[in-house]
Protein backbone atom coordinates (compact mmCIF):
# COMPACT_ATOMS: atom_id res chain seq x y z
CA UNK A 1 0.00 0.00 0.00
CA UNK A 2 1.38 3.38 -0.99
CA UNK A 3 1.36 6.28 1.39
CA UNK A 4 0.10 9.64 0.19
CA UNK A 5 3.00 12.00 -0.43
CA UNK A 6 0.96 15.20 -0.69
CA UNK A 7 -1.11 16.90 1.95
CA UNK A 8 -4.86 16.72 1.47
CA UNK A 9 -6.21 19.43 -0.78
CA UNK A 10 -9.22 21.68 -0.33
CA UNK A 11 -11.22 21.03 -3.50
CA UNK A 12 -13.76 18.69 -1.93
CA UNK A 13 -14.81 17.47 1.49
CA UNK A 14 -15.65 13.90 0.54
CA UNK A 15 -12.30 12.60 -0.66
CA UNK A 16 -10.98 11.47 2.70
CA UNK A 17 -14.33 9.80 3.48
CA UNK A 18 -14.33 8.01 0.12
CA UNK A 19 -10.84 6.67 0.76
CA UNK A 20 -11.62 5.65 4.35
CA UNK A 21 -14.85 3.87 3.37
CA UNK A 22 -13.19 2.14 0.40
CA UNK A 23 -10.46 0.81 2.66
CA UNK A 24 -12.94 -0.14 5.40
CA UNK A 25 -14.76 -2.44 2.99
CA UNK A 26 -11.45 -3.77 1.59
CA UNK A 27 -12.04 -2.36 -1.88
CA UNK A 28 -9.12 -1.55 -4.15
CA UNK A 29 -9.12 1.62 -6.22
CA UNK A 30 -9.39 -0.41 -9.43
CA UNK A 31 -12.49 -2.16 -8.09
CA UNK A 32 -14.09 1.16 -7.18
CA UNK A 33 -13.27 2.48 -10.65
CA UNK A 34 -14.89 -0.58 -12.24
CA UNK A 35 -18.08 -0.13 -10.21
CA UNK A 36 -18.19 3.57 -11.05
CA UNK A 37 -17.75 2.81 -14.76
CA UNK A 38 -20.70 0.40 -14.58
CA UNK A 39 -22.72 3.36 -13.28
CA UNK A 40 -21.57 5.53 -16.19
CA UNK A 41 -18.88 7.49 -14.35
CA UNK A 42 -15.78 7.77 -16.54
CA UNK A 43 -12.98 8.24 -14.04
CA UNK A 44 -9.40 7.03 -14.35
CA UNK A 45 -6.95 6.01 -11.61
CA UNK A 46 -5.34 9.44 -11.54
CA UNK A 47 -8.71 11.14 -11.20
CA UNK A 48 -9.73 8.86 -8.33
CA UNK A 49 -6.42 9.45 -6.59
CA UNK A 50 -6.92 13.21 -6.91
CA UNK A 51 -10.51 12.89 -5.70
CA UNK A 52 -9.42 10.92 -2.62
CA UNK A 53 -6.62 13.41 -2.03
CA UNK A 54 -9.16 16.25 -2.21
CA UNK A 55 -7.27 17.74 -5.15
CA UNK A 56 -10.17 17.65 -7.64
CA UNK A 57 -13.78 18.72 -7.50
CA UNK A 58 -16.53 16.11 -7.29
CA UNK A 59 -19.62 16.50 -9.47
CA UNK A 60 -23.03 15.81 -7.98
CA UNK A 61 -23.60 12.76 -10.19
CA UNK A 62 -20.21 11.37 -9.10
CA UNK A 63 -21.15 11.91 -5.46
CA UNK A 64 -24.38 9.98 -5.94
CA UNK A 65 -22.59 7.08 -7.65
CA UNK A 66 -19.86 7.02 -5.00
CA UNK A 67 -22.43 6.77 -2.23
CA UNK A 68 -24.23 3.92 -4.00
CA UNK A 69 -21.05 1.94 -4.72
CA UNK A 70 -19.62 2.46 -1.24
CA UNK A 71 -22.94 1.68 0.47
CA UNK A 72 -23.24 4.93 2.43
CA UNK A 73 -25.45 7.97 2.09
CA UNK A 74 -24.49 11.21 0.41
CA UNK A 75 -25.01 12.89 3.78
CA UNK A 76 -22.43 10.58 5.34
CA UNK A 77 -19.95 11.46 2.60
CA UNK A 78 -20.64 15.14 3.17
CA UNK A 79 -20.46 14.67 6.96
CA UNK A 80 -23.99 16.03 7.42
CA UNK A 81 -25.95 14.98 10.49
CA UNK A 82 -29.39 13.78 9.50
Amino acid sequence: MRIRKQELGERNIVGAKVEARRKAINMKQKDLLTQLQIKGIDLNASGLSKLEGQLRYVADFELKALSEVLGITVNELLDIDE
